[in-house]
């Protein structure tokens, strides 16, 4: 029988006990080879099992922080939104204009500065110049009749955001594990990344934390799942109810 060096068991046993105490302590795994120990177990699944996954987890929570870029109709909008069920606050900015956005229920409020509901009056002859200083930095109610409800509601709604963007086009696969603000991820590809990537958490609940859509249309980062946040309406001294049209209409 072949003694085996007493060097090489002290070794064996020095990195068998820092393993030990890696585990025990901070409950991390890093003495395993296998990246899906220790995790949420989605990273082991077939990539649609993986989609139908992060669906039902995005669906079950009540708020999430969505920030990125979206591309539409060869515009660009720079967004950084809180959502919920009920309304949503944050801002958008679009060709260089920033607006705040707050919907609580069915209630909309638009915020911009005075040029930009000057250029919204699109006669560019300083007419509404007038309108645009009165609107400056106030709280507008947007008419549910309006054209402009509907666009600017939508950056407000949750649900709708979540079903347009949690879609990769083409075949699903997976492309290996990465990592999104310290979370683990398992990343999922349509078409080979060119219908889109979805990297999905691999700690708790599999939520989705970053999209890449498909064909150049935006990076956006999910954050914030289910961490409430109050949507209070604002002063009426600081809201102006432009009637039943905005400039913009």
């Amino acid at each position: 029988m072949t003694a085996i060096p007493q060097g090489r068991t002290r070794r064996a046993g020095l990195v068998s006990a820092m393993c030990a105490l890696v585990v025990t302590g901070t409950g991390l795994t890093g003495c395993s080879d296998d990246p899906d120990a220790g995790t949420n177990g989605v990273g082991k699944l077939p990539a649609d099992q993986i989609q139908s996954r992060t669906r039902k987890a995005a669906e079950s929570a009540d708020a999430v922080r969505l920030s990125g870029n979206v591309v539409t109709n060869g515009r660009t909008y720079r967004l950084d939104m809180r959502l919920k069920s009920d309304g949503g606050t944050g801002s958008v900015t679009a060709e260089g204009a920033t607006f705040e956005l707050l919907r609580i229920d069915k209630q909309l409020f638009l915020m911009a500065d005075a040029d930009f509901w000057t250029d919204a009056d699109g006669k560019g002859d300083g007419s509404d110049a007038a309108a645009g200083d009165k609107l400056e930095g106030k709280y507008v109610k947007v008419p549910q009749g309006d054209p402009s409800y509907k666009k600017f509601s939508g950056f407000t709604d949750m649900d709708v955001l979540l079903d347009g963007l949690l879609t990769l086009h083409g075949t699903l696969g997976t492309d290996g594990h990465h990592e999104q603000a310290g979370t683990p991820t398992i990343r999922i590809t349509g078409d080979d990344g060119d219908g889109g990537t979805l990297d999905v958490s691999l700690k708790g609940k599999a939520y989705p934390l970053r999209l890449v859509r498909a064909g150049g249309a935006g990076t956006l980062t999910f954050s914030s799942w289910g961490q409430d946040f109050a949507l209070n309406e604002p002063k009426q001294s600081e809201t102006v109810d432009y009637g039943k049209a905005l400039p913009a209409s």
